[in-house]
């Protein structure tokens, strides 16, 4: 490396290397990154068409993420609810922030820890994470993400 005279180098930094492992039926994606670990579940793993009633495999979900939350020692944990563009946008805002709340009251009951603090939020239709013209599309779309940070190594 050939450094013109008087320049320097930038001062080291590590890089934030995220891995993402998505089961075969893309209905579970899990994202882990230096700083945070996410899981990403299809509503139609967690609830019913157009409802925000947990169905009882959903409740086996998300006692695994409990368990992960509790691994890491995390005590803020985000909730958010997402839906495809069918329909108007304020149904979408109202079913998501429903459905992110049932995951964040399963979640909660699973951790029972008074020091857990949780951010829930229902964006609706914002945010995509694939193109909403295909149903496949519109089906990663439909999800409920929980996020928490990194704590334990």
């Amino acid at each position: 490396l050939g450094l013109p005279e008087g320049a320097t180098l930038a001062e080291p930094k590590v890089l934030d290397i995220k891995q993402v492992v998505e089961d075969e039926t893309g209905d579970e994606r899990r994202e882990d990154t230096n700083a945070d670990v996410k899981f990403a579940l299809q509503a139609e793993v967690l609830f019913g068409k157009d409802s925000a009633k947990l169905s009882a495999d959903a409740k086996a979900r998300i006692a695994g993420i409990a368990e992960e939350i509790k691994k890491q020692n995390a005590t803020q944990i985000r909730v958010f609810g997402f839906t495809d563009n069918l329909g108007s946008s304020a149904h979408g805002d109202v079913l998501s922030k429903q459905r992110a709340n049932a995951v964040q009251a399963a979640l909660a009951g699973d951790l029972n820890n008074a020091s857990v603090t949780f951010e829930v939020r229902g964006y609706g239709e914002q945010y995509p994470i694939a193109d909403n013209a295909s149903e496949a599309g519109r089906k990663k779309n439909r999800r409920v993400e929980v996020t928490f940070p990194r704590t334990a190594s």
